[in-house]
């Protein structure tokens, strides 16, 4: 029989005959190694212990504490037996596929009653069992008519489509535990005892289609978590918990910030309070990019087809783009436009008026730009991700020797944007070239080298983002982490050569001739709505004060101290704080529960010892102790605190 030979993680090598399995190897290097060992890794591919290895090759084995292995196995082993769980209790259900997803997995099953709450603790407590029962996990390689045959036998049809819809020849790996069996590549544990059966539950029921057509057989698709202890899958299930309680959908409600409806798919209709956040924000940043040099323009909503193609969005983004047709007066056809999607071909038209000089640049432009993009239903997501959306969008029109020097100055401003709204920290990506993309390889191996260049020389290693590039360039993804670990994608900075050649952008250079400028888009915020929706989640509906929409509620104890709330609710609106009377016949503790859901920041409480004395109870959100502030201190003491971070002292 042949040898190979197997190299370990310290160097050394061992030599088998080949066809021996990574349990065997796991066995003969120690009996406390072939007790934990639960996979193993061989020349980079993830192995089940009883597959026989044929040829030379690293290996490493695994055992409960290599997480990301583990997490693997338990979360993939669980999904089956979950499916054995459902199986004995119902065994009419037909199942399909259950993979593995972040923090746990989903099945789905052919079931014509839908699952309750109840069925979901039934299966919880049938899959605990079978956990207990440390029933072997065994596989064997079939031909696909056998395995086809087999699943006709036991009328399990979507087993059969898949089998027949998979391209190739090559043999099957079929899995059984215990008496139960699925199709599947595998790897997985070595019995159903491994798996902790006090690290997972079983989250929700959802409809699914089979193969994600709507046109198919509407599957139910139960979702569970699983991790490799108790305390991890108790961490997980309060951040749950916690994420449910910032939920923006939730406190837009609560805070009557907005509303979305069925005739406006994917839009927001602000209220009075969610129009206040917007403007307090759009003005901010107005402020700081006029601070950092950049001219605001704004273009048109609705623009000719001929333009996209010109830049290539035609091409390379139709299916993403709103389209009108407009019967022309004294025209031979309809003329085709679009709703822009985005914003710098537009920009690129702005630059191109007047002749432009090496002196004119960098030439930062900016927009505060209202623009539509098809989402799929399926993909909205409250403000968070809709189809009509702002961006804080710029693009800086430069010479190549410009690119490091204006990418370390929007570093610089970004960052300072980030650290007035409450985010200290950030990390980068970068993305390089998509596999659709527009330009020529040795255009992008510019635009790459050159943003990387300038994003090292400002002191930031990024990490790779493969293949997510723009179509047009390479660009830098700025990542927020909010206060409970959730990481947000921003602020964007891409290097393009691509459009300014396409749309046939110049300036004159130092040798009076002409030459194309580099465009770089950059945005901050991103989308006002999405990065909104960031905000009240990050601070669970408890803004800056100088976001608040209701700063501060003037409420009334007793009717006869109606006409002191009102003067202060005047005071404080003359000194620029935003601030409302409730001056309403109910109990002050009733007032301070509604204003306090509702996170106004302020409450102040005016009864006639108040009125009496000039003073009001002033009780700031979240404390349960309120202080006694007399009139002339609380007003300037409000009127500072609402101050916004880039125009204080």
């Amino acid at each position: 029989m042949a040898q190979i030979a197997l190299t370990l993680p310290d160097g050394n090598q061992r030599h088998y005959d080949a066809g021996i399995t990574a349990g065997e190897v796991a066995a003969d290097i120690s009996k406390s190694l072939a007790k934990k060992a639960i996979s193993a890794t061989v020349n980079g591919a993830h192995y089940d212990l009883a597959w026989p290895i044929e040829a030379d090759a690293d290996i490493a084995i695994h055992s409960m504490k290599d997480d990301v292995q583990a997490f693997e196995l338990v979360r993939h082993d669980l999904a089956h037996v979950m499916a054995r769980a459902v199986q004995e209790i119902w065994p009419d259900v037909k199942v399909t596929i259950g993979p593995v997803i972040e923090n746990g997995w989903y099945y789905d099953f052919d079931r014509e009653e839908p699952f309750t709450d109840a069925d979901l603790a039934t299966i919880e407590k049938k899959m605990k069992e079978i956990i207990n029962l440390r029933d072997p996990v065994r596989t064997e390689v079939w031909e696909r008519e056998r395995a086809i045959q087999y699943y006709k036998d036991r009328g399990e049809p979507f087993k059969v489509e898949l089998i027949e819809s998979i391209p190739g020849n090559e043999d099957l790996r079929m899995y059984w535990h215990g008496d139960w069996q699925d199709l599947c590549r595998g790897p997985h544990l070595q019995h159903t005892g491994q798996i902790p059966a006090d690290a997972f539950k079983l989250m929700r029921v959802s409809g699914a289609y089979w193969r994600g057509d709507s046109d198919r057989e509407q599957l139910q698709r139960i979702y569970g978590v699983g991790f490799l202890n108790r305390d991890q899958l108790k961490a997980h299930l309060t951040f749950l918990e916690e994420a449910e309680k910032r939920d923006h959908r939730r406190l837009g409600r609560e805070m009557d910030l907005y509303h979305m409806q069925p005739e406006a798919p994917g839009q927001v209709f602000w209220h009075p309070n969610g129009w206040t956040i917007y403007t307090q924000l759009q003005d901010y940043m107005r402020r700081k990019q006029r601070a950092g040099g950049y001219v605001e323009v704004n273009t048109p909503q609705v623009v000719d087809r001929k333009l996209w193609e010109e830049s290539g969005h035609w091409e390379k983004y139709q299916e993403n783009m709103f389209i009108v047709e407009v019967d022309e007066e004294h025209a031979s056809q309809k003329a085709i436009n679009a709703l822009k999607p985005m914003n710098c071909p537009c920009h690129v038209q702005v630059y191109n008026q007047g002749l432009k000089s090496y002196r004119d640049l960098p030439l930062r432009m900016a927009e505060f730009g209202s623009c539509a993009r098809y989402e799929p239903s399926g993909a909205l997501h409250g403000i968070m991700r809709v189809r009509g959306f702002t961006q804080d969008d710029g693009h800086i029109f430069c010479r190549e020797d410009q690119i490091e020097s204006e990418t370390a100055v929007f570093i610089d401003f970004l960052s300072s944007v980030y650290k007035d709204l409450g985010f200290t920290e950030f990390s980068v990506k970068f993305s390089d070239r998509p596999e659709t993309r527009a330009g020529s390889d040795e255009v992008w191996d510019k635009a790459e080298a050159a943003l990387l260049s300038a994003t090292r020389a400002a002191g930031i290693e990024p990490t790779l983002n493969p293949g997510e590039g723009a179509f047009y360039g390479p660009k830098l993804e700025f990542v927020l982490t909010d206060a409970i670990g959730r990481d947000w994608q921003c602020g964007t900075h891409q290097v393009d050569f691509v459009l300014p050649e396409r749309l046939d952008a110049n300036y004159i250079g130092e040798d009076g001739n002409k030459h194309r400028p580099v465009m770089l888009h950059r945005a901050t915020l991103g989308s006002f709505e999405r990065f909104i929706g960031i905000l009240i989640e990050e601070h669970s509906g408890k803004l800056p004060f100088w976001l608040a929409p209701r700063q501060v509620v003037v409420a009334a104890i007793v009717s006869d101290a109606d006409d002191y709330v009102h003067e202060v609710v005047a005071a404080l609106k003359a000194a620029g704080v935003r601030a409302e009377a409730d001056v309403r016949n109910e109990k002050i503790n009733y007032k301070v529960r509604e204003h306090s859901v509702a996170k106004v920041p302020v409450i102040l409480a005016c009864g006639m010892r108040e009125v009496e004395e000039r003073t009001v109870s002033m009780r700031r959100l979240g404390q349960k102790q309120s202080e006694t502030l007399t009139l002339d201190d609380v007003v300037p003491q409000l009127a500072d605190d609402s101050t916004p971070p880039d125009l204080r002292g």
